[in-house]
Parts: C-alpha cells; sequence; structure tokens
C-alpha cells in the first residue's frame, strides 16, 4: 500500500456532534480542515440520538423571558457531579455554551428549539430549574444534504415508526392521542402522509428530526464551509514528531496517507460503548464485557481512547458510572436480527411498573433512566444477572405502547411471536411465564393498585418530581404517572442494562487538550465528546447532558486550535518566567 502526504490545520477524527461542532468552528475562522470517519456513513452516535442539548443560560432561554439566577447552574453541577466537581471545566462549558449556540444558530443552518418547560431531570435539588436549559434540535429537510443525504446514517429503527423518527415532545404525543384527538388524527395522517411520499421517491423519510436532524444539518454546514469528509477512512495511528503529535496515519480509497495536521488531531471518535475489555474492566454488572446491551453504533470501540494512549494520554476510570445508563430491551426486529430499544419514556406512563425477577418494585419508575438503572442494579445485587421486568394492561398497552411495541392501532402480534412481548391472561399466568412466583406479582400489584386509584405511591413517589409528571400522561389526573393496572391480558417486557454514551474519557483540560499522567497537556491532541473523560462526573442532571457539552467543547476545541500558535507562545513566556525567578530564588 503506497503512502501519501497532505497537509492540513486542523484533522478532526469521527462525525458526532463534538467532531463536526469543531470542523464547521475551525473553518468559519479560516483554517483547513480534514474530517475523516471510519464508517461508511456520517452522524455517528448523533444521528440516533434524541438530539437534544442541555446548555445554561442561552440566548433562546432569555427569548422566552426564562432567566435563571446567577450561580444556580454551578450550583446545581456542583450538587450533581459530587466528587468529581471539576471546576474549571464547567466554568468553561458555562461560559462557552451560551456563546456556541449563538455561533450556530447566526452563523450557520443548525437550529434549536427551546420549550418552555423541559424540567432538569433533579429539578428540585439546589440549582436545578423547571425548564429553560434543555433544549432540542429544530427539524431539517434531508433534502438540503442534496446526494449525501444517502451517507447519513440512520435514526435507531426501534425509535421509528414505518422508519420515521418522531419529533420529540410534542409530535410523540400527538401520535399517542392519534385517536383520542380530532387535532392529532389529523397532524398524524399529515404526517405519515408526507413520509410515505418521501420513501416512495427518496427511499427514505426527508423530514429529519432529532439527532438525524442535529447530524444533518452540521453536515450541510460543513458543506457550506467545503470541509472535506472521509468516509470508510480510519486513522492507524497518529504522528509523535517534535514531543507532540504532529498527524495521523489515515486509510483512505486503498491508500496510507499521512495526514500532517499543523495545529492539531481532534479525537471525536464517540468513546468506548461496544469496547468489551473495557466494560469488562468499568461496568460492574458487566464482568465479562458481554452483559450489556448498547443501542450505539457498533463502530463506537474505544478507538479515540487507544489512540491517545499510545502517546501519553490516559482515561478517568474512578469517574462513578463510566456510561451514561439506560434501561434497555433485546428486540427482534422484521428481518430476523436483534436490536436494542432504549426505555426513556414509556417507563413513566400511568398504569406502568417494573419489578425485580422476585416480583417486587424496586424504584420511582418515572425517574430518569440513568437514576432506574443505578436502582436495578442495586436491586439485583448478588444476582446471577441484572434485569428487570416492567409490567403492564392491555388498555395501557395499547394507549402508551411500551418499549418497541407501538400503541394501538398498530398490531402486537409480532412482537408476542418473537417472545419479546410476554403476555398473560392472569398475572398468575404471566408470573408463571417471566419466572416469578405468581403470589409474590400478584401481592406486589395488589399493593400499588390499592392506592393507585387515588393516583397516589406512598412506597416510591412515582410522579412525585417535576421530570416524572413532564414524561406522563396530563390529561390523567390526579397523577400523570400513576394508575392501577386492572384488566388482562397484562403483559411483560425484560429489561437488561444498557448506556447511551460512555462518561469515563480521556482526561482533558478546560481548553479540551488531552493530558498526560502527569497533567501536562499533550502538543497538538485534543479530545471532545464522549472520548473526553464527561464533565458531568458520572450523574445525569438533564436532558441532552452529552450533545450540550459535545458542541459547547467542540466549539471551544476549534478556538483554541485558531488561535494555538498565540497560546503556546504565551504559555512559553510563562514557563520562561517561572524558570527565572526559580533561579532567582536559588540564588
Amino acid at each position: 500500500m503506497t503512502q501519501e502526504n497532505m497537509t492540513v490545520d486542523v484533522l478532526v477524527v469521527g462525525t458526532g456532534a463534538s467532531g463536526m461542532a469543531t470542523a464547521v468552528t475551525a473553518a468559519s475562522h479560516g483554517l483547513k480542515v480534514l474530517v475523516v470517519e471510519k464508517e461508511a456513513k456520517f452522524g455517528g452516535t448523533t444521528a440516533r440520538s434524541g438530539g437534544w442539548l442541555w446548555i445554561p443560560g442561552t440566548r433562546l432561554a432569555k427569548d422566552q423571558g426564562i432567566h435563571e439566577p446567577a450561580g444556580a447552574a454551578k450550583a446545581y453541577l456542583k450538587h450533581e457531579t459530587t466528587t468529581h466537581f471539576d471546576e474549571k471545566r464547567i466554568d468553561a462549558f458555562l461560559e462557552n455554551g451560551p456563546k456556541a449556540i449563538d455561533f450556530f444558530t447566526q452563523k450557520t443552518c443548525v437550529q434549536f428549539d427551546m420549550p418552555a418547560i423541559f424540567p432538569d431531570y433533579h429539578a428540585e435539588a439546589t440549582g436545578g430549574q423547571p425548564g429553560g436549559r434543555s433544549m432540542v434540535t429544530r427539524p431539517f429537510d434531508g433534502r438540503e444534504l442534496g446526494p449525501r443525504v444517502k451517507q447519513l446514517a440512520p435514526a435507531l429503527p426501534e425509535l421509528t415508526v414505518f422508519g420515521m423518527m418522531l419529533g420529540s415532545g410534542p409530535e410523540i404525543k400527538h401520535f399517542m392521542r392519534t385517536f383520542k384527538s380530532l387535532e392529532s388524527f389529523w397532524y398524524v395522517t399529515k404526517r405519515l402522509t408526507r413520509h410515505l411520499f418521501d420513501v416512495v421517491q427518496h427511499g427514505r423519510g426527508m423530514t429529519l428530526t432529532n439527532g438525524n436532524a442535529l447530524a444533518g444539518r452540521l453536515a450541510k454546514a460543513a458543506m457550506d464551509l467545503q470541509i472535506p469528509v472521509w468516509l470508510s477512512s480510519p486513522v492507524t495511528r497518529l504522528v509523535v514528531e517534535y514531543d507532540g503529535v504532529a498527524g495521523a496515519i489515515v486509510q483512505h480509497e486503498g491508500k496510507s496517507i499521512r495526514v500532517n495536521a499543523t495545529r492539531g488531531v481532534v479525537l471525536a471518535c464517540g468513546g468506548f460503548p461496544h469496547d468489551v475489555e473495557r466494560r469488562k474492566q468499568l461496568f460492574p454488572h458487566a464482568p465479562t464485557g458481554k452483559e450489556h446491551y448498547s443501542p450505539s453504533p457498533q463502530s463506537n470501540t474505544g478507538d479515540g481512547l487507544r489512540l491517545a494512549e499510545s502517546v501519553g494520554g490516559f482515561v478517568d476510570v474512578t469517574i462513578p458510572h463510566a456510561a451514561a445508563w439506560v434501561p434497555a430491551s433485546v428486540t427482534t426486529r422484521a428481518d430476523g436480527t436483534n436490536g436494542v430499544m432504549p426505555h426513556f419514556i414509556d417507563r413513566a406512563k400511568p398504569g406502568v411498573i417494573a419489578v425485580t425477577p422476585s416480583g417486587k418494585r424496586f424504584t420511582n419508575e418515572g425517574n430518569s433512566y440513568h437514576d432506574f438503572v443505578q436502582a436495578m442494579v442495586k436491586a439485583c445485587k448478588g444476582e446471577p444477572e441484572v434485569s428487570a421486568w416492567l409490567l403492564c394492561d392491555h388498555a395501557t398497552l395499547r394507549d402508551y405502547g411500551l418499549g418497541a411495541v407501538a400503541p394501538a392501532p398498530l398490531p402486537i402480534g409480532r412482537h408476542l411471536k418473537s417472545g419479546y412481548l410476554k403476555q398473560g391472561q392472569t398475572l398468575a399466568e404471566l408470573a408463571t411465564t417471566i419466572g416469578i412466583t405468581p403470589a409474590a406479582l400478584e401481592a406486589t400489584v395488589a399493593q400499588f393498585n390499592a392506592k393507585a386509584e387515588s393516583g397516589e405511591d406512598p412506597q416510591f413517589g412515582k410522579g412525585s418530581t417535576a421530570y416524572n409528571r413532564f414524561q406522563g400522561d396530563s390529561l390523567v389526573t390526579p397523577n400523570p404517572c400513576v394508575a392501577p393496572l386492572k384488566t388482562g391480558p397484562f403483559y411483560a417486557i425484560k429489561l437488561v442494562v444498557g448506556d447511551i454514551g460512555t462518561f469515563a474519557g480521556l482526561v482533558t483540560d478546560e481548553r479540551t487538550r488531552v493530558l498526560d499522567s502527569a497533567r501536562k497537556p499533550i502538543k497538538g491532541l485534543y479530545a471532545v465528546g464522549n472520548d473526553a473523560a464527561s464533565i458531568m462526573g458520572g450523574n445525569y442532571p438533564g436532558a441532552g447532558i452529552t450533545l450540550g457539552p459535545a458542541l459547547t467543547f467542540g466549539y471551544v476545541a476549534a478556538l483554541q486550535l485558531v488561535d494555538a500558535e498565540a497560546v503556546t507562545a504565551f504559555e512559553l513566556k510563562i514557563e520562561r518566567r517561572e524558570a527565572v525567578a526559580i533561579a532567582r530564588q536559588a540564588n
């Protein structure tokens, strides 16, 4: 294989939100940028995500009259991150997040919508807010990408209806109320019709929503700046010269190309959700590394972490939770392959409870996915497997769906036949089917139902928080999250532990520079997104705490690269000044 050479200012490895944000910002400031991606499609985990970003203090919030108290966001993050509160990096995030949003919304096609009410996951905690911090990517017309729309990674199949990814919030509510509201019926009819016409004409839906919209918008912004994006082009190693990273070797179109990066290399490879060995090391529930199920792209195997480690970088393994946990169920798709369904909102719906294999409830089902899994792991301590069962009755299943099972009028037969959805005409029959002692399950449901009739859950307080209520059904009173399990058939889906991204990552500073074991920056090497250790300290404070920092620190990394020479000169002056001071003291 022949080796060629080329030179750019910045080499970005990865096409998710953090990598593309870096590339777009750097190119907008005049730098020559190359983006490389080992997959045949662009978008990474971002393309199959919810497309939400958590960034406090933005103009979008202020435009809606939301002015949060000074210092509230920092106080909230200090409360949430506990032992891993990194003040410098958090200050950099809080200062630059609003600036990043202004840059992208004013200078590019990347746009967001801020709902007035989307509470932090722990809104009742110190500094928590009932809204104004989580924003979602505005839907995007895929036609604007031209032929490149075919290279956009698809949405997660388990989160689509007829291949259509529903927009978060109001759109999902319309689909759940299709036959309860004339307005919703008309909305759904138009949406489905438009989608089916697109599929016939273009082979896929063209109304991109959520993470697909964010990946599409960032790709269009890169196209507008004529940034080259090489697909199917993995990085095999970093090039080290003059005590720093000078570039990388990239495999592209059958050639080994040395890409010299005069300003720096930015790692944005998506973390390590499918690195079995690192999962074995860092996931307590997965002793062999295989007892874990991630809906993230299979290609996210920790490439960025290993590249950095090869030149002196290191991974923070002390973060309390190495990933953003999510309860997941393993589906059988129509083509016979398996899929992983993340359970984001169904757990909060009225008439839904979760039990351990012993048949007992163990937590507030409406809590965030990250918190729910922690409770599930704790409840299964000492058991051979960490798992739970999500239960509901027939009316609830048809009203809201459950996991990958869609609400009425879509059929459920395929899921029953595959075994994904378990059914019993009575609770005792369902218990026998899923391996729970019938008396134990009947007692648990009877205890829950006794108070659920009046909308209460004295055992775990389901519906007691702002986030619980937001994810419930506002049409159900007095508690949008609580209703009894009444009439059979009854249904269950098995839950296991999954993730929506990894938290443990490379140690970086507030400028996104990768640090070595002595906490010194490795010249020319940067890490953003899930390749960098999360600033959230292993916790999950609100919707979008992965993509918010991803976009922000991509912006920060680019500005660092734009001014890299000036920063280096400044640091040399400081080092010389310190050396002179030390010499004077010695004399």
